[in-house]
C-alpha cells in the first residue's frame, strides 16, 4: 500500500507568518524578552529547522546579557524549553480558534488518496501537539485519527536532514518508491529528496521564491474544483494537472523514478503513535 506523506506547516495550513510568528512574538512579550521578530526576520528564522533551535539562535552573549539569562548552557537550554512550551500552547490555541484556514485541496486530496488505497501520514519536525492541532483543523478529527503522525523530537536532526522521512518509511515498512511527499519549503524538499522520495511542492507565503529543483511538481496550492488561483509553477516530469491536483497526479508522481536515497541513512528513530487508536499508524516549530 503506497503512502501520501504531508509536511505540516505551510502544507496543511499556511501557518508560518500568521501562526508561528504570532505565537513566538506573544511568547516573547509574556516573558519580557527583548526581541520581536518581523516577517522579514522570521523568513530567515524558518531556514533553521526546529522551534527550539530557532529560539536558541537568539542566545548571543549580547542577548543573554540584555535578557538577564544565566550563563550556564544547561540553564539556558531549560529556559529555551520553557519558552517553546509556552509558544506551543499559544500556537495551539490560535489554531483551535479557527484563525488559520486549511490550505486549498488538503482535505479533498486526503479523502481521494485514502479511497485509492494510500496510507496517510504527516512527517514534520514541528512539536507534536502543534502538528495534531493543525491536522485536525485541516481534515477534521475523524480523518485525522487515520493518519500516522511523525513529529517533534523523535529524530535528533531536523530538516533538511532526511531523518524524519527515514523514520516514517521505516515505521510504515515502505521503500522510498512507495511514497509521495507534499512539501512547501526548500528545507523540506531537500529532506524528502535525501530520503529518496518523490515530492510535490505547494509553495507557501514565506517560501514562494525558494529553489525547488528536484521536485516532481511545483504548484501554488493543491487547488479545488471551481476555486481560483491554482497555478503550475514547475512541471519537469510532465504531470500536467488541470485546474487542481488530483489523485491521478499523485499516482503519476509515484510512478516517477525516485531520487537516489542516501548511502548512509541516519539511525532510525522510534516511530510516533497514530493520532488516535486506529488501524493506521510541525518542523518542532
Amino acid at each position: 500500500m503506497p503512502a501520501l506523506i504531508f509536511d505540516c506547516d505551510g502544507v496543511l495550513a499556511d501557518t508560518e507568518r500568521d501562526g508561528h510568528l504570532v505565537a513566538f512574538n506573544q511568547m516573547f512579550d509574556e516573558f519580557g524578552l527583548p526581541v520581536h521578530w518581523t516577517v522579514a526576520d522570521y523568513a530567515e528564522k524558518v531556514l533553521i529547522g526546529g522551534g527550539k533551535e530557532r529560539l536558541a539562535s537568539l542566545l548571543t552573549p549580547e542577548f543573554v546579557a540584555r535578557a538577564g539569562l544565566p550563563a550556564d548552557p544547561d540553564a539556558q537550554a531549560a529556559e529555551v524549553a520553557r519558552w517553546h512550551k509556552r509558544k506551543t500552547e499559544l500556537y495551539t490555541a490560535l489554531i483551535a480558534s479557527g484563525a488559520l484556514p486549511a490550505r486549498q485541496g488538503v482535505e479533498r486530496i486526503a479523502v481521494e488518496a485514502a479511497a485509492h488505497g494510500y496510507t496517510l501520514a504527516v512527517a514534520s519536525t514541528s512539536a507534536e501537539p502543534s502538528v495534531r492541532a493543525v491536522l485536525e483543523h485541516a481534515v477534521g478529527a475523524e480523518r485525522a485519527s487515520t493518519f500516522h503522525v511523525f513529529a517533534g523530537d523523535i529524530v535528533a536532526a531536523k530538516k533538511p536532514a532526511p531523518d524524519i522521512y527515514l523514520a516514517a518509511l521505516e515505521a510504515l515498512d515502505l521503500r522510498p518508491d512507495e511514497a509521495v511527499v507534499i512539501e512547501d519549503s526548500n528545507n523540506g524538499l531537500r529532506a524528502a529528496l535525501a530520503a529518496g522520495l518523490n515530492t510535490i511542492v505547494t509553495v507557501s507565503s514565506l517560501t514562494v521564491d525558494e529553489d525547488f529543483t528536484g521536485a516532481a511538481l511545483v504548484v501554488s496550492s493543491l487547488g479545488d474544483p471551481g476555486a481560483d488561483g491554482f497555478a503550475v509553477l514547475a512541471d519537469p516530469d510532465n504531470i500536467r494537472p488541470q485546474g487542481f491536483v488530483t489523485i491521478d497526479a499523485i499516482d503519476a508522481v509515484l510512478a516517477q523514478t525516485a531520487p537516489a536515497a542516501p548511502t548512509a541513512p541516519a539511525a532510525p528513530a522510534a516511530p510516533a503513535a497514530p493520532a488516535a487508536p486506529s488501524t493506521g499508524g510541525s518542523d518542532d516549530r
